[in-house]
């Protein structure tokens, strides 16, 4: 684990489910959805941790949870010594500022109704009319200008709407939006997913430079594993609401542990013919399963190549199997208590065979 001097961001068996309800006029409550069921990671200062999985694994469920977008069910989310969900209203807004969101779709995330000056000065205008900071307007637009040169757009397109730009003006948009109140850590939300693949370099190479210059730490989700190996220091593999691999950027890609992530890097095509023409690709059988249900074993057992008979009754624990490289996978660790999260009822824990 890392010093606690560096890590900037904490989460501790964080879990999110929303209810599924029933009937017309009385509802009731008839099962949960665990979008995110005890997800474990840190973040260092100044770096960037890349969040990869499948589509619907809670990825960005888990980045709305941090941000405190939705309250978590159960867990910590700890940033700079303090649990955002045990802080009060008047607190929570403090932290607000250090934790700032850029949304996937930059079209939908932009008021159509406002212009590129009120959009990008809407942070700090929000703490300034609360009293928790002082800025005159004429401060706020210099900050304004100063901001969209940052990210490339220029300062007298300030008063347009955003219907007036592009999708990649408006994600620079968004950038700037997002660095309003000088945050100290970024939730990037698939940042680059809706944009054409020249842009998207562009928008990469971009918050890579403001990174440098803002000493800004990324949280940053997608599930193109080609730009999380670009942009990332360390990568998180998520599935079905769990972090299954943790690793340095470099080490995941060329040493992968967990089944489920060499599955998903055996599927990036290689730009050599002859290489990509004898390499064994894993393809997985079967579906996600659903999230309605609690698991007593692996999340990835029915879809699991290498499942053993103790994988169905046993959930493993994320464990550190090499230096700075996490896995939660009984190929590497037996199936003790202390390495176990949950287990079936009435089953006792048993050994790797």
């Amino acid at each position: 684990m890392s010093n606690n001097d560096d890590v900037l961001l904490s989460v501790r068996d964080l879990k999110l489910h929303f209810p599924i309800e029933e009937g017309v006029l009385f509802k009731r409550v008839t099962g949960h959805i665990r979008a995110v069921d005890g997800v474990n990671f840190e973040i260092r200062r100044g770096e960037t941790l890349g969040l990869v999985g499948e589509s619907g694994c809670g990825k960005s469920t888990t980045a709305r949870a941090i941000a405190q977008l939705y309250p978590a069910t159960a867990g910590e989310i700890v940033l700079n010594g303090s649990d955002l969900t045990k802080a009060n209203a008047h607190d929570l807004l403090r932290h607000r500022k250090d934790i700032q969101m850029v949304f996937q779709d930059p079209y939908a995330s932009l008021n159509p109704r406002m212009t590129v000056r009120d959009i990008i000065a809407e942070p700090m205008q929000i703490f300034v009319n609360r009293g928790l900071m002082s800025m005159s307007g004429t401060e706020i637009d210099k900050r304004v200008e100063e901001l969209m040169e940052k990210v490339g757009l220029n300062k007298h397109f300030k008063n347009r709407y955003p219907h007036e730009f592009s999708g990649g003006q408006r994600q620079r948009i968004g950038i700037a939006r997002a660095l309003m109140l000088n945050p100290q850590l970024i939730l990037a939300d698939e940042p680059v997913s809706a944009l054409d693949v020249s842009i998207q370099s562009q928008i990469l190479n971009l918050l890579r430079d403001l990174q440098k210059e803002f000493h800004l730490t990324y949280l940053f989700i997608a599930h193109d594993l080609a730009v999380i190996k670009y942009i990332s220091d360390r990568v998180a593999v998520m599935y079905l609401g769990v972090i299954v691999e943790v690793a340095e950027s470099e080490t995941l890609y060329d040493e992968p542990m967990h089944p489920y992530t060499q599955a998903l890097l055996s599927a990036i095509p290689i730009p050599d013919p002859e290489v990509e023409g004898h390499r064994n690709r894993i393809i997985l059988t079967g579906d996600v399963p659903s999230p309605d249900k609690e698991r007593n074993g692996c999340y990835f057992y029915d879809r699991c190549p290498k499942r053993m008979p103790h994988c169905k009754e046993n959930v493993p624990a994320l464990k550190e199997v090499k230096p700075g490289h996490h896995t939660a996978c009984f190929l590497y660790f037996e199936a003790t208590p202390e390495n176990v999260v949950r287990s079936a009822p009435q089953q006792e824990v048993v050994s790797r065979g």
